[in-house]
């Protein structure tokens, strides 16, 4: 890495982040599991097999439109077991609050954890608790972490994607991250913009039981569904192709996005995950999750192509095409 200091960008989920994961953290902490750099690390415990995974919540505003910090704490987490075709069991929390933190603020967080983790079907089962001088945080940040239970014949990977595989997302994307900033600095955009917090394991678990042959599943988050198709592609060694005008994005995001110059593929996600599996098997896949009230929109969007390059073009409504990096920079710090 260039750069000496640690500046917003590294947290982007970008391109900064990627380069900060890979040249220092894996670096050092190097080991099969963590080299795999998927959602989850998969640990064998004799027969069965655990998926593991941790993640931090630094959002601001604390609350916006369709959640808050305590419900996408428990839904990012969740989510990241699901994509790796487990069923979550357990989650721990961990609260750093700043002094003079309003109980009724952290109370609010603590219950959006629990509902959102009873519609997760799991339970809170640890945490701990820090408290900071005022001025040494902002308000409130959380971490968990959580464990899940690996559904039996899965074997979900981003090294098993293969070409000719279609790529399929659940739903309309960069609504979290509008919601976000038009909370955050009082935009007044029109169109009830909502965040999508929401978590999937229950549709995400029944798709691997039903579908062994599932390839890959990713959960779209920082960064955007180019990053994260990026990164799929990185790890497979495969191009990729989606197809812009098959990409769920609401109108009044879609607006929102073209007044505020952002592009949707970068705009970040906190329920939605993207789908790696062979042609043959698409419409069924589809069609079960369009069953499910967080897949009613799901849309089949690309494919994986025959071509060791590593990259995602993106093909336009008039029949171009343009390569679409990974993120550059910061364009919405604190989204999640």
């Amino acid at each position: 890495m260039a750069s000496k200091e640690i500046t917003l960008a590294f947290g982007s989920g970008g391109r900064l982040t990627n380069e900060l994961i890979r040249d220092l953290f894996v670096r050092h902490f190097s080991n099969k599991r963590l080299n795999e750099l998927e959602d989850s690390a998969v640990l064998r415990l004799g027969r069965e097999r655990i998926a593991f995974t941790t993640d931090s919540y630094v959002v601001t505003p604390l609350k916006f439109p369709g959640g808050d910090i305590g419900r996408i704490a428990v839904c990012g987490t969740v989510n990241d077991l699901a994509v790796k075709g487990a069923r979550p069991l357990a989650v721990s929390c961990g609260f750093i609050i700043e002094e003079g933190l309003e109980r009724g603020t952290l109370e609010e967080a603590v219950v959006s954890m629990k509902k959102a983790a009873a519609e997760a079907g799991v339970e809170i089962v640890t945490g701990d608790t820090k408290v900071v001088e005022k001025g040494k945080a902002d308000k409130l940040f959380i971490n968990t972490s959580g464990v899940g239970l690996v559904i039996p014949g899965t074997a979900i990977s981003q090294k098993n994607i293969r070409p000719g595989d279609v790529i399929i997302i659940n739903g309309e994307i960069a609504a979290h991250g509008v919601a976000v900033l038009n909370a955050r600095n009082n935009l007044g955009l029109s169109g009830n913009i909502k965040s999508d917090a929401a978590p999937l394991s229950r549709m995400l678990n029944g798709l691997a039981v039903k579908f062994p042959s599932i390839r890959s599943m990713r959960d779209v988050t920082r960064g955007g569904l180019a990053t994260v198709l990026n990164e799929a592609a990185q790890s497979s060694g495969w191009s990729m192709e989606i197809e812009e005008e098959l990409i769920p994005v609401s109108e009044p995001v879609r607006n929102a996005c073209s007044v505020l110059g952002l592009d949707p593929l970068y705009v970040a996600n906190e329920g939605k995950a993207v789908i790696f599996a062979p042609e043959k098997y698409a419409s069924k896949i589809l069609s079960a999750m369009k069953k499910d009230k967080y897949g009613k929109k799901a849309a089949i969007i690309g494919r994986v192509l025959a071509e060791k390059k590593a990259s995602l073009k993106v093909r336009t409504p008039i029949g171009s095409e343009r390569y679409a990096v990974m993120l550059e920079g910061e364009q919405l710090p604190r989204i999640c």
